[in-house]
């Protein structure tokens, strides 16, 4: 009998994401680094402080993107939701919390031009009611906060864990991710922060080291959040023949398989492919 794995696209069994919050201006510089080093991120912004910044921040690092260089900007990469005004929302009545989700995307779908789908809890509050509710107002994964230490895939859309912090362990992390090479397993290696954090702790080399060794490996599929999301969604939706003969995959996009170690196979949207 055949061993069939699902895997990420080209056979690759390895996927990098990022995950920054708030659309400071130091965004700038961390976008064209992901760019110099072909990686994505997926960067959570705030409506409600384009056109006018959150008055409790004066330093000039704390500074938002204004709404007419999003676009541009964050290009090739992701924009998803956190809120217009970055309430902490487990404490708040939870049509506000409906609404600053709803206006969220709004204005950001007015932005970008496409359906905003992912989302990250302002300071890290949520509730399973809350939790319960995003996928009723278009969310389909949420980012907490906090540090698994792992490579595991999520098995929780809307409680989904990075692996770490970019102050935690970033580089011995990226020199385990690297060194994985048992193709059993998909690793997902997932790293979050806030880029102003960088300017505040003077340590822009950590970022960069980390893209230097991590970025252009052949071996790594680099995503953002919401291109995971959707594309194990289409590998769960794949239609395989009881005895593994083929496989119809009902979806628009591609999904890969790898048979037996070595033999790795692409199914393109709405095809049956043969797999002996």
């Amino acid at each position: 009998m055949a061993k069939i794995y699902r895997c990420f696209p080209d056979g690759k069994f390895k996927v990098l994401t990022m995950s920054y919050d708030d659309g400071k201006i130091t965004d700038r510089r961390l976008v064209n680094l992901f760019n110099d080093y072909g990686i994505k991120g997926t960067f959570h912004l705030n409506s409600g402080y384009m056109e006018q910044n959150d008055p409790v921040l004066t330093l000039p690092y704390e500074k938002r993107i204004p709404k007419e260089e999003v676009k541009e900007l964050y290009k090739g990469h992701e924009v998803a939701c956190h809120t217009v005004t970055h309430p902490t929302i487990s404490r708040c009545p939870m049509p506000q919390v409906i609404e600053q989700i709803l206006e969220d995307r709004k204005v950001l779908e007015s932005i970008v031009d496409y359906t905003v789908r992912g989302f990250s809890y302002p300071n890290g509050s949520y509730n399973n009611e809350i939790k319960d509710m995003l996928r009723h107002v278009g969310i389909e994964y949420s980012r907490i906060v906090g540090n698994s230490d792992n490579f595991k895939m999520p098995t929780d859309y809307y409680q989904w864990q990075s692996t770490c912090h970019h102050l935690h362990n970033l580089l011995e992390h990226a020199d385990e991710f690297i060194g994985l090479s048992k193709k059993q397993y998909l690793y997902m290696f997932y790293v979050w922060g806030h880029s102003y954090e960088f300017e505040k702790d003077n340590n822009w080399e950590v970022i960069e080291e980390f893209c230097r060794r991590i970025g252009h490996r052949d071996d790594i599929w680099y995503a953002t959040n919401i291109e995971i999301v959707d594309y194990l969604k289409v590998c769960d939706n794949l239609k395989f023949a009881a005895d593994g003969s083929f496989v119809y995959n009902p979806s628009v996009a591609s999904a890969w398989v790898v048979i037996n170690d070595d033999n790795i196979v692409e199914i393109p949207g709405g095809a049956k492919v043969n797999l002996k």
